[in-house]
Formats: C-alpha cells, structure tokens, sequence
C-alpha cells in the first residue's frame, strides 16, 4: 500500500445517514488478501437511479451492464468489486455480469435487472466466477443501516491504488441528505476520469429529473479533473434516490426543491471530485487551473485542460519552478482562440505575464512563494472573450512512475 497521500483531508468525514440504505463489505479475495473487496448497498423498492459512464470505446462489461438496465430508472442494488475491471474480457466478463447479478438478486429476492454493478482494477483478467457464487452471497448477508463506520468501510471496499478512502456528505434546508464515496487516483481524465462514485439521497425523485441532475453536476466537477489524461474503462457516477426521507417526490426540474437538492448534489460531488485529485498518484501539490477571457466555457475549458495535463507544466510545478513559460506552450498547443499580446497569466496572485511578454512588475521569488505551498492556482486570460472555466490538476512526480511501473504486482 502506497504511503497516505500529503493532500489528503486529516480522517475520513464522519458521513450522514440515508434512509432506506444498507451497506454491506466483504473480503471475498477477488485480488487482495486481508481487506474487504466487495460493497453491496441495498436500497428500498421506490428508489430511482441515474448514471453517468466512461465515454471510453472499450468500455467494461459493468458499463455495458449498467447503461442497459438503466432506462426503467430503478435500483434495488448496488455491488461493486475492487481489484479487477472486468475490462476487455469479452464473453466471460459478460458471463460474469450477469452471474453477480443473479446471485445477488436471488440472496435479496429482487430482479436481476435491478442489480446495478460496478468494477473496478486490473483490464483484462476474467473475475473468478466460483469466487462470485461463493462469496456474494455471504456479503449479502452482512448488511445493515448506512451509518458513519459503515459509509467508511463501503469507501475503503472500492479502492485500488487510492491512498485514502473518499466520502462527502451534504443536506438541503428542508432537511434532505445527499450522501456519497468515491474512489480514484490514476488514470483520471474527463468522460469522466479510472474513478466510480456513488451518491445516495433520500429524496423521492422521478427518474427524468435524476438523471437531469446528476448529468449537469458532473460537468461542473467530475468532468472538471484530470491527473494523468488517461480515460478509464469502468468510469462509473451513480445516484440513487430512495423516497425514504420525509419530502415530497420531484417530479420536475423546475421545483424549487430540486434547485435544493442540486445545490447539495453538487456540494458533494465536487467535494469528491477534489478528493480523488488530491490522491492523484504520487501527488503533492492541488492545482486549480482557471481560464478566462475566452470565446466559449467549452473554448476556456479546452484550454485549461492543455495546461492542466501538460507534463511539462506538472513537473513544473512539482519541483516548484516558475517557468511560466510552460503555460504559454500549452495556451498555444490548445487549439483555441487566443490573443497572444493581450494575455495575462498569474501564479497565485503574482502577475507574471502581460500584453504578450513578461511583466515589468514580476517579482519571481513571489511566484515561487507560492508554488511551496500545497495549493496552487494558475490564472490566464486569454483576452477574446468574456467566458471562463476551471479545472483542477496536480503534479507530476517520480511517485507517478513508480507506482503505474508495478500496478499489477
């Protein structure tokens, strides 16, 4: 296990109850000894589900799994295996599918077309399909009301090389709550970044309006992030609404309560979203990355993902050198309009760039300054517009190296 991350928060959040959850983990030894590897979460008959997946082309069998079952809008389940994608593993991953489907579905008497999945680790390994048939159902027996020590165990279950587990919790005035867990760390790219997450609420929400939520709080955070550029196969964001809690149903967008509810929805996955940067493999400093000035959000974003995944930038910044030199390089590769003598860069506050060369005014051991801390903040204005966008990033390090050289040991 990788030593705990220097940006990770100092203990996992002691998370909020939702009504009509039940968690369960167990050590089923998919590929790790000595740890839980499997999370079943059972949720109330009522409950609605939308989700979002991998844009990735060789998507896994989960994926593939999950976006077929997803229109009827409903959820009884949820399991999630650590260790192995089930990616790239043709027939028998989707063999394997539908066997933790079925068992899952006969140990707690639903349909098997109500079993959401979710895997996550290796590409291309078959998972152990004896393994499956002995051990889910024993997981299945385990379970019991969300709680603090539970949500913590059901975010350690879904880790891989993450250093630390991820949850958030928020709740609206009127009293909803909005629980979710996350894992990720490498292979984080928008579309959505190698991370699954899931968000419970027990808000009573028709599946349309859901899947409007979750789909427009993921452009704001989980599509905001990258750390190696690297899209995963198994990318998975889930939300699950139980209608245990004491609020009327949603069953429009445009109701007051569903502002409430995508306020706090997007609370916690932004949380999440910062934690999985924050973890990002060998990582030591938290870059925020704001474009402004530019001809479109989509134009500010593109250009803000080219110096956010410049690996000259990220090293860069990893040994704390001002070379704002790289961020011009990479405002240039974008492909976006740009004003070169017009734009402005700064690091932190300091001004270090403007009308096109480097300003009068920089004070580099300022820039510096800044970069020593754990939080970084790159600014450029562009100068062609009024649109802005931001994403967040972090370093480049020999610790990115070392881990991926021996992912599969």
């Amino acid at each position: 296990m990788s030593p705990v991350s220097p940006l990770a928060p100092e203990a996992f959040p002691e998370l909020a109850q939702v009504a009509g959850v039940e968690i369960a983990t167990h050590a089923a030894g998919i590929r790790y000894t000595g740890r839980d590897d499997v999370l079943i979460v059972r949720m109330p008959e009522e409950t609605t589900v939308a989700g979002v997946f991998t844009q990735s082309l060789c998507a896994s069998a989960p994926v593939d799994w999950c976006k077929r079952i997803l229109p009827s809008g409903r959820a009884r389940a949820l399991v999630v295996n650590s260790g192995n994608a089930n990616a790239f593993t043709g027939s028998a991953g989707e063999s394997a599918t539908a066997l933790t489907a079925r068992v899952v579905a006969e140990a707690l008497g639903v349909a098997p077309e109500e079993i959401h999945l979710a895997s996550t680790g290796v590409i291309g390994e078959s998972l152990p399909e004896d393994v499956l048939s002995a051990e889910l159902p024993l997981a299945a027996k385990a379970l019991e009301p969300s709680s603090a020590i539970s949500w913590s165990a059901a975010a350690n279950a879904i880790r891989t090389t993450d250093t630390f587990a991820k949850g958030a919790s928020a709740t609206t005035p009127s009293g909803v709550t909005v629980t979710g867990i996350a894992k990720g760390s490498g292979m984080i790219a928008p579309d959505m970044a190698t991370m699954l997450g899931f968000v419970f609420t027990d808000a009573s929400v028709a599946p349309e309006v859901l899947q409007q939520m979750l789909s427009r709080s993921t452009v704001g955070s989980y599509n905001r992030i990258t750390v190696d550029s690297d899209t995963s196969t198994s990318d998975t964001v889930m939300l699950f609404a139980t209608g245990a809690g004491d609020t009327s149903p949603i069953t429009s967008i445009d109701d007051p309560a569903a502002a409430e509810l995508q306020q706090a929805l997007d609370v916690v996955n932004l949380d999440l979203a910062h934690q999985i940067v924050r973890d990002g493999e060998g990582a030591t400093k938290f870059v925020e990355v704001t474009v402004q000035g530019a001809t479109s959000e989509e134009s500010a974003s593109t250009i803000a993902l080219a110096i956010a995944n410049s690996p000259l930038v990220k090293t860069a910044i990893a040994a704390e050198d001002a070379n704002w030199g790289r961020v011009v390089m990479a405002v240039g590769k974008a492909g976006q309009p740009a004003d070169r003598d017009r734009m402005k860069i700064w690091i932190g506050d300091e001004l270090v760039a403007d009308e096109g060369m480097q300003s009068p005014a920089y004070d580099e051991a300022s820039a510096t300054a800044h970069l020593q801390h754990d939080d970084v903040v790159v600014r450029v204005d562009v100068g062609v517009g009024a649109h802005a966008a931001t994403v967040w990033t972090c370093d480049l390090t020999h610790g990115y190296i070392e881990i991926n050289a021996g992912y599969r040991s």
